[in-house]
């Protein structure tokens, strides 16, 4: 019995790819190296698609007549047209709760190190320019302080949960629904959008990327925060109109930001917020340590193998259940 094929765009750890070689042809692609044509060409003969990034419309599935199922190693799948994989009956799947708790230590790393400037000081120590006077290193404690959490999903809770038992922070968050755990757990205190921002002292935003959240976080967003406040994204660049962000800066609306996602990656090195010393800039590694990218790509593998096999792959996506 012949073997369904399975395209990979990624490299992938020697146990994933093995664990798929059981059960499928492995056909590998680097989206990098190759251009569109060759991507369709390759899509032609096959059964599935792991990847993470490439965009999933009706164009690209017109060239792929035997794709059962495409399979983000991701939790986001802003990259699937999903009327378009409903109209061709491709089922997309991702990678949510694996990476929860990596992603929620990054938050809480980017709040201290912009809160303590640790990498602007890091420079300085690194430059010889440590000076006698040690008011001009000051920063601002985190400990006690608010925490608003716009999108109190999974990842929000766990940074809920960091921030209330390791900081004693008070946890305000805003959500499309009220989350009566949380609020026990964590005393966390509902608040709407707005009444957030004007409350915090930080204020992370970590809701997925749809058409409805797509520059949620605008210009008078920004107006109606503390001048104190530091702002975190570590979910969507998009979320967060970054021009907006970056008059608010530029204005002193707020204090300053810490992120780990842009609307352009790579960031363009003429973004301005690579050159303000009050802004922490990360390369989208929110998920990026070895054993949490291994899970991830495991758990894409196993969604994949399910769906080019006849079974029903566990992390099916909302909107194509």
């Amino acid at each position: 019995m012949t073997k369904p094929t399975v395209l990979v765009l990624k490299k992938l750890p020697e146990e994933v790819a093995r664990y798929i070689s059981e059960h499928c042809e492995i056909m590998d692609l680097s989206v990098s190296e190759n251009s569109p044509e060759q991507l369709k060409h390759a899509l032609a003969t096959a059964d599935g698609l792991l990847q993470s990034g490439v965009t999933i419309d009706e164009e690209l599935l017109k060239s792929a007549p035997r794709l059962k199922i495409v399979s983000n190693i991701s939790v986001g799948y802003n990259n699937f047209d999903t009327a378009a994989m409903r109209k061709h009956g491709v089922i997309g799947t991702h990678t949510p709760d694996v990476l929860d708790d990596t992603v929620a230590d990054l938050v809480l790393a980017l709040m201290l190190a912009v809160a303590r400037r640790t990498a602007e000081l890091d420079r300085l120590v690194k430059e010889s320019g440590w000076g006698p006077s040690d008011e001009e290193l000051f920063g601002i404690d985190v400990h006690h302080a608010t925490l608003g959490i716009i999108g109190m999903g999974r990842i929000g809770e766990a940074v809920a949960k960091r921030a209330r038992f390791g900081f004693d922070m008070n946890i305000l968050y805003a959500n499309r629904n009220r989350k009566p755990q949380a609020e026990e757990k964590y005393g966390a205190q509902y608040r709407t959008q707005e009444q957030l921002l004007r409350e915090s002292d930080y204020v992370v935003v970590m809701t997925p990327l749809t058409a409805e959240t797509h520059h949620m976080i605008r210009k008078e967003h920004f107006q109606l925060m503390k001048r104190t406040a530091i702002f975190i994204n570590a979910s969507r660049g998009p979320l967060v109109d970054e021009k907006a962000l970056i008059e608010a800066l530029e204005e002193r609306l707020i204090h300053a930001a810490a992120l780990d996602v842009f609307e352009q990656e790579p960031v363009d090195p003429s973004n301005p917020l690579l050159t303000m010393k009050n802004v922490v800039t990360l390369p989208h590694i929110g998920s990026a340590t070895s054993k949490t990218r291994r899970d991830m790509a495991m758990m894409a593998a196993r969604n994949v193998v399910a769906g080019v096999t006849g079974q029903i792959p566990p992390n099916i996506v909302p909107e194509l259940k």
